[in-house]
């Protein structure tokens, strides 16, 4: 897959879009045109054929105006990927999160695994974390998870980063799975279906006992190789113990 770098183009010009802080004065512009239009339009275009796809001549099609109306309101890809990218963190949060510090976590988890779901194409782009509105407010929200639990302000960024960091190496997991299973015409599950029996008679139980008495429970358990939402759950649970432990050591600190 390729990868596409956010922060490609004028960083004043990114955040001036991004903050809405100046709009197009060009006698040329079109009137129906907007720079959410083109957003909404791009990131339709995206979530459906890839980061692959994405060109300001594609994008112009797909909204039924000449190329160069586009490049009166954004100036290039560099900074339309920018205000993909925020377009797509802002709201994400629209009932804001439960009170508990690791139900509000465990929320924040799924919330990050929804939007790589929905918009694959983001674990293809390297950003440089331009802080856009949308951004801001994501992490405005997700800090707030563990906010007066005793934690320092430094150890409350980590902790979210930490969440955060586990959903897109898992998600990246789902992904490259939910894209070989369109690519093959095969589930996962009917994989294992075929070649489970195939590999249970090939491997020797002597020379493997872990291997093979592990590998048949889960196998068995998740009929497939791969449970992407049981692994997703089972690790982000023991991210949460870890994350438990500091909690607990600074309340007891506190109580000494």
């Amino acid at each position: 897959m390729s990868t596409q770098y956010s922060k490609s183009g004028d960083p004043a010009r990114s955040l001036a879009l991004l903050w809405r802080t100046t709009e197009p004065t060009s006698r040329r512009r079109t009137p129906d045109l907007s720079v959410d239009r083109i957003v909404a339009a791009a990131t339709d275009m995206t979530d459906a054929e890839g980061i692959g796809a994405l060109s300001m001549r594609r994008v112009a099609e797909r909204l039924g105006v000449g190329t160069m109306s586009l490049y009166t309101y954004v100036p290039g890809k560099g900074e339309l990927v920018d205000l993909m990218l925020d377009s797509a963190y802002a709201g994400m949060y629209p009932d804001g999160l439960p009170g508990h510090w690791r139900d509000g976590l465990r929320a924040v988890a799924h919330a990050n695994r929804r939007l790589y779901l929905d918009h694959p194409w983001m674990l293809q782009v390297t950003s440089a974390r331009l802080l856009g509105p949308g951004l801001i407010a994501k992490y405005e929200v997700e800090l707030s998870a563990v906010d007066g639990i005793g934690l320092t302000d430094v150890e409350m960024d980590s902790t979210v980063s930490l969440v955060t960091g586990y959903v897109e190496g898992t998600v990246r997991r789902t992904v490259e799975v939910t894209r070989l299973e369109r690519e093959s015409g095969l589930t996962d599950g009917q994989w294992w279906a075929v070649h489970g029996p195939l590999l249970g008679n090939l491997v020797d139980e002597e020379r493997f006992p872990l291997a093979s008495r592990v590998g048949s429970a889960a196998g068995q358990e998740h009929r497939s190789a791969y449970a992407p939402e049981h692994e997703f759950v089972f690790g982000l649970e023991r991210v949460l113990d870890g994350i438990q432990t500091l909690v607990d050591s600074r309340a007891g600190e506190d109580g000494a």
